[in-house]
């Protein structure tokens, strides 16, 4: 893999964020800086958190704690272009199998078993296919609003697609606050904006939407139909948990979809008064959920 034009964001723009008091972790991968979050204890069960669009680990923060305190190991990677990793420049550079590769190649130096993972929006596809073709390690399955796409695609998602294709200078934390209930505070807003203070730190953030694939023969509907058919033979515990007021994944019918798919679950949890940044809305319920069905 050659190495991209990257934009590195500056360390003190992590500096003093409200309720993130985590030390950075960082890896080099083919001569990307790529940043996990690594608390709790070594020996603790882990919890491996995907993060989705144009998110980073800072939105697990209030499950952090309560999984630390549970005795679990959390980990949270920031995918290249997102958070603190390194954010190459060209949007072509981004593609489905590279997000998932370079993921994978972040947890395998971090020798985990019996992981619980964690997924939400594209940590969906990502996470869940990670965890389907490393399921060896993985112990339990939790899945917050998301969806595999196969080409069929919801009218909130077009919306979104057609707004970040029109918009790559990405108004990021305008996003994150348009898609919950909760009324975030300007520092929260400019905790999410952090890693992005140019158009260029952006791109991987404004192509996101472009690769879900929306045809049967797009990049990645292939792969994304793979995790399906080994979700549909999953024998593992696994808890599908969505929030009633997700207009890209409407409630109860997203959520269902897992529901019928694996067959270790009997029903979905609904998370009330949440929207799609469910763990923003309701992350110490959502991570009281997490430890009651999987803990």
């Amino acid at each position: 893999m050659t190495t991209p034009d990257v934009f590195r964001t500056p360390d003190e723009r992590f500096e003093n964020l409200p309720g993130y008091d985590f030390a950075p972790n960082y890896v080099d991968v083919d001569g990307l800086r790529m940043h996990y979050l690594d608390e709790g204890p070594r020996d603790g069960k882990p919890i491996v958190c995907f993060h989705g669009e144009p998110t980073w680990a800072y939105l697990y923060r209030k499950m952090i704690a309560p999984f630390v305190d549970a005795g679990h190991r959390v980990i949270v990677p920031d995918y290249a272009g997102f958070g603190r990793s390194d954010k190459p420049t060209d949007r072509g550079w981004y593609s489905y199998d590279r997000h998932v590769e370079l993921v994978t190649r972040v947890l395998g130096g971090l020798e985990l078993r019996d992981v619980t993972a964690i997924v939400q929006d594209w940590g969906g596809p990502i996470g869940l296919r990670w965890a389907t073709e490393n399921a060896d390690q993985v112990g339990a399955l939790a899945i917050f609003n998301t969806g595999l796409f196969t080409g069929r695609v919801s009218k909130g998602f077009m919306a979104w697609r057609a707004f970040a294709e029109a918009n790559p200078d990405l108004p990021v934390g305008f996003v994150i606050q348009g898609a919950t209930t909760t009324e975030l505070s300007p520092e929260v807003v400019a905790a999410y904006d952090a890693p992005f203070p140019t158009v260029e730190s952006k791109a991987g953030a404004a192509q996101f939407p472009l690769l879900v694939p929306i045809t049967e023969d797009a990049a990645g509907a292939t792969e994304m139909q793979a995790v399906t058919d080994a979700l549909s033979r999953w024998e593992k515990p696994a808890l599908v948990a969505f929030s009633d007021q997700d207009p890209v994944f409407p409630y109860p019918r997203a959520g269902e979809a897992f529901v019928d798919l694996i067959p270790t679950v009997a029903e979905q949890v609904r998370i009330e008064g949440a929207s799609h940044f469910l763990q923003e809305d309701r992350g110490e319920q959502l991570a009281a959920e997490v430890l009651k069905h999987l803990g």
